[in-house]
Order: structure tokens, then sequence, then C-alpha cells
């Protein structure tokens, strides 16, 4: 086995889709934390969104989501995907997050807060 390909060696995250997300929203049964830096949430992020920036993101620092589901976003995938890594380190239960980030929540036509 080559190291880093093989089952085990990353942690597995779950992703859901734009319109997937927009339904859960709806429903009340997900929480939204955008890891992307304050001036891009600024311009723009999932309505109901929380901003914790990569930057200064710790898993310790989520908010408490009330029973509901945390979904983590960022532009693209790849920030949000660095921070459940963190999640997954520090045992957390954060495990999902959208998949082509806030790019795609946007491509789809869903709506955005400012």
């Amino acid at each position: 086995m080559v190291f880093g390909f093989g089952k085990n060696s990353a942690p597995q995250h779950k992703e859901v889709t734009a319109q997937h997300l927009q339904g859960l929203l709806q429903a009340g049964e997900v929480l939204v934390v955008d890891v992307r830096e304050v001036n891009e949430f600024e311009e723009g992020h999932i309505p109901g969104a929380v901003n914790m920036p990569l930057s200064t993101f710790q898993p310790s620092q989520l908010p408490d989501a009330g029973g509901k589901t945390l979904v983590l976003n960022c532009l693209g995938g790849k920030r949000s995907g660095m921070a459940l890594d963190k999640c997954s380190t520090a045992q957390g239960a954060v495990d999902t997050h959208l998949a082509g980030g806030f790019g795609a929540w946007q491509s789809a036509g869903l709506p955005v807060e400012r």
C-alpha cells in the first residue's frame, strides 16, 4: 500500500448538496457554520449561517446547535474539509459539509444573506 492511499488515510466527510442543505434548513434540521474569513462572509453567506473563520477555527468553540446537525461550508469545499479534519481530530461529532461550498449554493440560485 502506498502511504496516503487506502481506506484509513483520511477521515471521511459527509457531503450534502446545496439543494439538500436548503431543504434541511427549511425543515430546521441544520445549523450552517461558514469557515470563510470575515470579509468573505460579509460579502454574502447562506442565510442563518454562523461565521467561524478557519484561520481561528477551534472545534471546541462550535456553537451549540440545539440538537440540529452542524454543516460546515466555505467557498469551494477545501477549507470546510480542513475544518472537518480538525473536528475529527478533536473527536467532534461534526462530519458534514456542503459539496462545492458557497459557490455551489450561489450557482443553484439559492438565497444569499448580506
